[in-house]
């Protein structure tokens, strides 16, 4: 029962219903295909999965599983250093904005739903959404490989669903990417789990443009 309830709470934690504001963002999306970089099903494909295996595999599910120890073991100084790291990561003031934005909602409706949490973790909890996700995973039991996965698969869908209304895709294909994108993201997970911390980082130069260029797009129908 208990395996039960804690698989319904992750689920509950990366619905694109959850009031957090995820859908209101593209990540430098918008603007790549404005400019066509992104323009059909195979080039949006290969966008995705660049950053899945550099960005994702090398900062956010490592550091994601950090903050998650940090969290079981109550480290406020490693789960506030994380947090930083991962905030720093962040390569335009566009997606720092969004990922403190998200942080920052979460927490709220975390508070909400009655979650108790350390004073001192306050600071971290409004940095990056890994910290509030990670927080309410533990307290609700989701083993950390679930909520890599639950992570990645978050990313994925609200990615998918930007991509949908821009490119334009049709529902089908939004479809046949996430299952072909799914599919990969348990072998980037394994990668991640074997990296030191010396081995974290990565640059998505890309998506660093795209998002930087798309603080000042003429046209936009996500946010900034």
């Amino acid at each position: 029962m208990t395996s039960a309830r804690s698989q319904l709470h992750l689920m509950q934690l990366i619905s694109p219903n959850l009031p957090i504001g995820a859908f209101t963002y593209s990540q430098g999306l918008e603007y790549a295909v404005e400019r066509r970089w992104v323009r059909d099903f195979d080039s949006f494909e290969d966008w995705l999965t660049g950053l899945l295996q550099e960005n994702l595999t090398y900062i956010d599910i490592p550091v994601l599983k950090r903050i998650y120890e940090a969290v079981q073991k109550r480290d406020s100084d490693s789960l506030l250093k994380w947090c930083h790291y991962l905030l720093a990561s962040r390569e335009s003031s566009e997606l720092r904005l969004e990922e403190i934005q998200r942080a920052k909602a979460m927490t709220k409706l975390l508070r909400d739903l009655k979650l108790q949490f350390d004073h001192e973790w306050s600071e971290p909890m409004q940095l990056c959404q890994a910290c509030p996700y990670a927080l309410a995973c533990v307290r609700w039991s989701i083993p950390i490989h679930q909520a890599m996965l639950g992570y990645a698969w978050g990313w994925l869908e609200n990615q998918v669903a930007a991509g949908i209304k821009l490119v334009p895709l049709g529902q089908t294909d939004g479809q046949c990417l996430q299952l072909a994108l799914s599919n990969k993201i348990p072998g980037e997970i394994e990668k991640s789990l074997n990296l030191k911390d010396e081995d974290l980082g990565a640059s998505a130069v890309s998506m660093a443009i795209a998002s930087s260029l798309h603080e000042t797009q003429y046209t936009r129908l996500f946010r900034s």
